[in-house]
């Protein structure tokens, strides 16, 4: 961590990868539950049906505005199975249990982590005005009102509403303009450096980099303001 933070007004959080796996890319979680659940695919095979679900989420919408969060975990592992049963990587297997042991397990993964990462959302938010900016499926308040999140944002921008998805500078313009300060007295919280990070420091933010387990390859760690690896180090940044 370099930097502490004067003369901030408000803070503009990302949501997935973020608060609710306190860094770690959701690729990586989802992984793990197929190897704790003995899905016989090798890591290539699995990322080959990680993104063809969530291209599909993106294109169709499965996901409605009254599903919790197990609901879209649920969904988008039965995507992924479901294309591995269609390619013939699942052959002879009884596929109809994993997603709703994989939804479950990384359901009460997020449980566990917001056990910490809920705490430093409401601390901050007793001192700083908070928004969420999230590429999201229309569904996010649900998700934030199931685990009690949304009374500490003043407002929400989410993708699938305002029709514009980060790495488009433009959501963060948005953020911005929902919390009402210069973009100067504004810092950005998120754990990707292309789709967080980069935007947000083309609109004049500052940027703290949650720096955990992702898939991204090309990144600096000179841009971001701060770089940190768990959340928790966040609220030392604002004293």
């Amino acid at each position: 961590m370099r930097n502490k933070f004067t003369n901030i007004k408000g803070v503009i959080f990302d949501y997935g990868g973020t608060i609710d796996t306190n860094g770690k890319h959701w690729a990586e979680v989802l992984w793990s539950k197929y190897v704790e659940y003995e899905v016989p695919v090798n890591k290539d095979v699995f990322k080959e049906a990680y993104i063809y679900g969530e291209r599909t989420l993106a294109m169709t919408p499965l996901i409605k505005p009254e599903h919790n969060f197990y609901d879209v975990l649920f969904i988008k592992v039965g995507l992924q199975i479901s294309y591995l049963s269609d390619k013939g990587f699942l052959k002879g297997i009884i596929v109809d249990k994993y997603p709703e042991l994989i939804a479950k397990s990384c359901y009460n993964y997020v449980l566990d982590v917001l056990r910490t990462t809920r705490n430093v959302v409401e601390q901050l938010s007793k001192q700083h005005n908070l928004v969420l900016v999230s590429n999201f499926y229309g569904n996010i308040e649900t998700i934030l009102k199931d685990f009690s999140l949304l009374c500490f944002f003043k407002d929400i921008v989410e993708s699938s509403v305002v029709k514009v998805r980060k790495p488009d500078p433009a959501i963060f313009e948005l953020g911005v303009k929902a919390l009402g300060y210069d973009s100067k007295e504004i810092v950005v919280v998120g754990d990707s450096f292309s789709k967080d990070m980069l935007p947000a420091k083309k609109v004049g933010c500052k940027v703290i980099w949650l720096k955990g387990e992702g898939w991204e390859e090309e990144t600096d760690d000179s841009l971001p303001d701060a770089v940190i690896n768990n959340l928790d180090q966040l609220p030392a940044l604002f004293i």
